[in-house]
């Protein structure tokens, strides 16, 4: 028999299994109101089940993507509000999947952490939750990981995975074309990328996470956890009703780099800078660091978190039923027969 005061336990190597137990319990209800046609299980097996017949497919094409909330998590560290964080989680998956004409069915999550706080955990995973009934997905799995030592104490970090689906045929980008019309839906503020930058730049002004923000209402930290808009059921709504040609999800690499990724070779963009209204967090953003207007296009969505392509014929329409669905909508620009991004009027 083993020497009792030589006995080691996980739970005295940092890891305490109840704990992530409590935090499945904690969870369920949460999956459970994200549940949509096709999901054949909850949490708890060893993988998820989905009957795409279930969900209306009968010869349907799947798209995966999967992404992070990247340096954004460091605020919501730093601050210790993280009921929102795990929306920024979906939207950056899904707003994804809808480029491709895929509605989004269901997401996983990946959470690590040096030490399991449950009620921080439960919080992330609500906004999950949150983030997966505004896009419409089933919360159908994920992994809690409680990694000691590869984490500081109160660190954690996050990744999604999204699965959805179109009927063969219905792919996105199709049909895109000299003259289409280019409609910016605008953001919600910075949304998940350039945060690196965002941070540095908040370094430089001085100010902590609970000054008031110079660009808003609340505290400087809060205004900068805004979530990252969910732009799919709009977006879905729009290709259904005919005439979308493209779709751009305005990430990493703002306008100038996600654009022309649904564009064919050999064609470009003209982009009206004066066409739609800088949002205050960005005029403060290039102000304090001293951005000019390329690099605020190539580092932040600069307002604008999806662009469509849609056809000339159909602009008017399409910008109508956007706006009835909530989304605030401008028309940019067009498609021109010239490779590359051209941009007229000023942004800052």
């Amino acid at each position: 028999m083993t020497d009792a005061k030589n006995s080691l336990t996980y739970a005295a190597a940092g890891v305490d299994i109840d704990a992530g137990n409590d935090l499945v319990e904690r969870i369920k209800p949460f999956a459970a109101a994200t549940r949509r046609p096709g999901v054949m299980a909850g949490l708890g097996g060893f993988g998820a089940l989905f009957d795409l017949k279930a969900a209306g497919y009968d010869d349907p094409v799947l798209v995966a993507a999967t992404d992070g909330v990247g340096t954004k998590l460091r605020i919501a560290i730093d601050t210790g509000v993280v009921d929102t964080i795990g929306v920024d989680l979906v939207a950056m998956c899904v707003n994804d999947l809808v480029c491709q004409g895929a509605e989004p069915l269901f997401f996983l999550d990946y959470f690590a952490t040096g030490k399991l706080d449950v009620e921080s955990a439960a919080q992330i995973v609500t906004g999950i939750a949150r983030g997966c009934e505004g896009a419409g997905c089933a919360l159908i799995g994920g992994e809690t990981a409680e990694m000691p030592g590869m984490y500081d104490a109160g660190d954690f970090d996050l990744a999604g995975f999204a699965v959805g689906a179109m009927d063969r045929g219905a792919i996105l980008p199709a049909d895109v074309a000299r003259g289409d019309v280019l409609l910016g839906l605008a953001s919600d503020g910075v949304h998940s990328n350039g945060y690196s930058l965002v941070r540095r730049i908040v370094e430089i002004s001085g100010l902590g996470w609970e000054a008031a923000a110079p660009f808003g209402d609340g505290t400087l930290g809060a205004e900068l956890l805004t979530p990252t808009r969910l732009y799919v059921k709009p977006v879905l709504a729009a290709i259904r009703a005919g005439g979308v040609h493209g779709l751009a999800h305005i990430t990493g690499g703002g306008l100038t780099e996600n654009l022309p990724r649904v564009l064919p070779d050999g064609m470009g963009a003209r982009i009206d800078l004066d066409s739609w209204t800088l949002p205050p967090v960005f005029r403060w953003l290039a102000q304090t660091g001293g951005m000019d207007a390329a690099e605020m296009l190539k580092t932040f969505n600069a307002g604008l978190g999806m662009v469509l392509v849609v056809a000339a014929d159909r602009a008017d329409d399409i910008a109508g039923l956007l706006t009835a669905e909530g989304e605030d909508v401008s028309r940019i620009g067009v498609v021109t027969g010239e490779a590359g991004m051209h941009y007229s009027g000023a942004l800052v």
